[in-house]
């Protein structure tokens, strides 16, 4: 899904964070007002492939370029991607005048369904209902997702509910989480006045059909078990 959101701001929102510690080097450029394209290149082919489906979810440009010690452990690059990706969230939505604040996403992925809800809240807390400890999809520890969402909620300084219905396929649980991680942030950030106004709209969605005429309008009504006064069932035998 790409495209552009319904309302933009006047003033772009963007930030770009850096990460120099013994363990990684970390570039990000975060672009709230994106269109979902990304280039992501953090050594971790899945972490790459995550990170991906949140920035085309979540409508926001993102760009990672981080260089970490994963001949020691991926740890390091998972949790600071993190907290540079959550510096850049608090930094580019800016003093939050203007947003809806909220957002929410149910996203199902074959098997799975997870849900995502956020408030930007300057509050950070965590609840992370997905099971994937002591799991792993090739080199990663599945484990990390926890850690990485938590480096995101705390230096967001937001509020995020993850929570997983129900799921087998580890992969599709994990994308999943992202999806809906950045479906639900795309709503939050969004502007205020025409959510209010209108309800919230994501960019590409399905046009209002046109106007019925009265045979088709009965025939619904038909389909959903009530029928207009004017058509009398004559009773059975």
């Amino acid at each position: 899904m790409t495209g552009q959101r319904s309302t933009e701001p006047a003033e772009p929102r963007q930030s770009r964070i850096e990460r120099n510690t013994k363990e990684t080097r970390i570039v990000l450029h975060l672009n709230l007002d994106g269109t979902g394209a990304s280039k992501i290149d953090t050594g971790i082919p899945f972490f790459n492939h995550m990170l991906e489906a949140w920035s085309k979810h979540a409508l926001m440009d993102l760009t990672v370029d981080a260089k970490g010690d994963l001949d020691v452990d991926l740890h390091h690059t998972v949790e600071d991607v993190g907290i540079c990706l959550g510096k850049a969230l608090r930094e580019a939505v800016g003093d939050k005048k203007g947003i809806v604040r909220y957002g929410a996403s149910f996203l199902p992925m074959d098997e799975a369904l997870l849900h995502a809800a956020v408030d930007i809240s300057g509050r950070p807390y965590l609840v992370f209902n997905v099971p994937l400890q002591r799991t792993r999809i090739a080199n990663f520890d599945l484990d990390l997702l926890k850690d990485f969402f938590r480096a995101v909620t705390v230096n967001a300084e937001i509020t995020l509910h993850l929570n997983m219905h129900y799921g087998e396929n580890l992969h599709h649980i994990a994308e999943a989480t992202f999806k809906a991680a950045g479906r639900a942030l795309a709503e939050a950030t969004c502007g205020d006045a025409p959510m209010r106004a209108e309800g919230p709209k994501r960019p590409n969605h399905r046009p209002e059909s046109p106007a019925r005429t009265r045979s088709e309008q009965e025939v619904t009504v038909y389909a959903l078990g009530a029928l207009p006064r004017s058509t009398q069932l004559e009773p059975g035998p």
